[in-house]
Order: structure tokens, then sequence, then C-alpha cells
């Protein structure tokens, strides 16, 4: 199973700073032995569409995408609105967006699958916060978001891209030792044996504060299939250096 790295610029970005990172990375990628996409915000998207047109070495993400098909759903983007500027996966249930716009498990889970529905590969998101680690909550809070992802896309489930992303390592330096991330990569990995006779086939990559230093040794692990960057993918060096150790 290929790798993939997938890079999250959250909100980030200009018109020019975006046509100078694309200009660069597809000028150096080369074949890579990974699959790679970059998600960028959603004023960016046609920009995007047309900077990558043409190849097929990286794809283009979304951040997020609305639960809603259509109607009065002010400052939402449907998925097949996504689909029309050619992105092929879509972020869902990021921890920020879990915690700043109070999104549910529930939410989470119809958002996988309208972009499901629509062709679009859903970036599941899971992790724990600091204080429900310390308190011993890892597995049941990893378990049960995703739970409501498998329940409502059910065999589709096997279609997806999990990334694991502990909420204490997310932009604050901090990082998941390997045999850390590994273990609870192990715990997702199980449970969708339970879901799905294809889950060997899902992707689950760590998104905690990977970068191009712990990459290839978080990457060693079994069950770690690729990464969700976030700071580092707004930097063509760092990005392609962790694309180069994704094998």
């Amino acid at each position: 199973m290929k790798k993939f790295i997938a890079g999250n610029w959250k909100m980030n970005g200009s018109l020019a700073a975006n046509e100078k990172l694309v200009h660069e990375l597809l000028d150096r990628v080369g074949r890579p032995s990974c699959d790679v996409a970059v998600c960028a915000p959603s004023p960016y998207l046609s920009q995007l569409q047309c900077l990558l047109a043409n190849q097929d070495v990286i794809a283009l993400g979304a951040q997020n995408v609305s639960q809603h098909e259509s109607g009065a759903y002010t400052g939402d983007v449907s998925a097949a609105m996504l689909r029309e500027f050619g992105v092929r996966y879509a972020i869902v249930g990021h921890s920020e967006r879990r915690q700043h716009q109070a999104e549910t498990d529930t939410n989470v889970a119809i958002k996988a699958k309208r972009a499901l529905e629509a062709g679009i590969t859903p970036i599941v998101c899971v992790g724990e916060t600091q204080r429900e680690r310390d308190e011993g909550l890892t597995d049941y809070i990893v378990r049960r978001q995703l739970a409501a992802v498998v329940h409502l896309v059910g065999p589709c489930i096997s279609e997806i891209v999990l990334a694991y992303e502990p909420v204490w390592a997310i932009g604050t330096g901090k990082t998941a030792t390997p045999e850390q991330a590994q273990q609870v990569h192990a715990i997702l990995r199980k449970q969708l044996q339970a879901a799905t006779e294809k889950a060997h086939t899902i992707r689950i990559l760590y998104g905690g504060s990977m970068n191009a230093s712990n990459a290839a040794t978080l990457m060693t692990q079994p069950d770690i299939d690729g990464g969700l960057i976030g700071g580092a993918s707004l930097k063509a060096d760092d990005f392609l250096a962790i694309i180069g150790v994704a094998k």
C-alpha cells in the first residue's frame, strides 16, 4: 500500500504565495513513491485547480465540506461544488473545527458520507486532547469518533482515509513518540478490521506535528501509512523532504 502525504494549509496562503509554492513543488517533486495532496482554503480552490492541471502527481484537497447537499446554508460549500473544482480529498472532523466550530461526531460522519457520495475521499480526523490522554481516555475517544463514521457510511468505510491527530500535538511542537502513535493506529486498525474485510487497504495517517526531522521514524511503524502535514506543508523544502521519506 502506497504511503500518502497530505498537506493541510489551514487558513494560510495568498494568490502569489500559492503560485510560488505549487510551482516549486511541481518542479522538484519528480515521481514520488507516495501519493500526495494539498488541502487549500476554499477561496483558492479555483487557483489550485488551474495550477495543478495537466499533471497527476499532486492531487487537490479541501479543508472541509458541508453536511448539507444544497439550500439556505450561507457560507457552506457542498461536496458537489468541491467536485466541480477537481477536489479529490476533503478533510472532515479536524480537531480545530471540532473545537472552534463545535462539530460533533455525527456532523463529521455526515460530512464523510456527503464527500463519498460526490466521489471525494474524506480524510477523517480523530484524536484526543491532553486532558483526555491524561485521564486514560485516548482509546475511548478515538474509537467513539471513528464508530460514528463507520455506523453512517457502512461498507463504504473502506473508501476513506483516516488520520490520527492527537490534539495536544497539533501546532504545539509536541509530537507523539513513534510508539505512542503506533499504539493508537493499531487500535484504529483493529476497529476497522471489525467493520470491513478491506481494513488493510485503508490508510491511517499521523497528523500531530509531523515534520521533516521526525517523518521517517514515524512512518517506519507498521500502521502509520503517511502524514497529514500542517505547517511543514507551507514550506517546499520541508514538505518535499517528508514526501521523499514516505516509501
